[in-house]
């Protein structure tokens, strides 16, 4: 029976990980990683549309999470804190490609056995989120938390570190922007 419970025990929460990873503990910091790796890069994912661009991102900002983890204060979630790490990694990865004129997302690649309707959707998604990658970048933000990444409109102002009702504001004026360019 008490093996039982061993296997059972739970995992130490995301702030008593993190006080051991500022203390030097690489097993927590490990632990840390790992519960997050998937978020991180999924965000780096949908907002750069390019998978390998996604590896190299996610790559950085967990190279970047081991030098800035004694700088997270604990004012929002770890999770916050990580999207907005994420979130600038995207940008700097886009700028290096703005200065040095490379395109920015490419569309999927579409198999040739799918049916030709599920084609159209894989592009017309494709164009829709290339639209929004090419959205001001506050109004990117808010869309792709609030619509990629399901946040509500509470958590997304988080993570951006807004009010609310910003964040309304920003989707309400990408949607109107979208429209027009769609």
């Amino acid at each position: 029976m008490p093996a039982l419970m061993a296997e059972t025990a739970p995992k130490p929460d995301s702030s008593v990980l993190v006080a051991r990873a500022r203390a030097g503990d690489r097993a927590a910091f490990g632990a840390l990683i790992e519960a997050n790796y998937a978020l991180i890069f999924r965000t780096a994912w949908k907002w750069s549309g390019d998978r390998a661009d996604a590896e190299d991102i996610a790559q950085e900002v967990c190279v970047k999470l081991a030098t800035a983890i004694d700088g997270f204060d604990g004012r929002s979630a770890f999770s916050s804190w990580v999207y907005r790490i994420t979130l600038n990694a995207v940008r700097d990865l886009q700028r290096s490609r703005a200065r040095q004129a490379r395109r920015g997302a490419e569309f999927a690649q579409v198999s040739a056995d799918s049916s030709p309707a599920s084609q159209e959707e894989t592009v017309a998604e494709n164009q829709i989120w290339a639209a929004v990658r090419g959205l001001p970048a506050k109004q990117r933000d808010a869309v792709l938390l609030v619509y990629a990444e399901e946040l509500s409109h509470a958590a997304a102002a988080d993570v951006m570190g807004v009010r609310e009702s910003t964040v309304s504001w920003y989707v309400h004026e990408a949607r109107k922007r979208l429209k027009d360019l769609l």
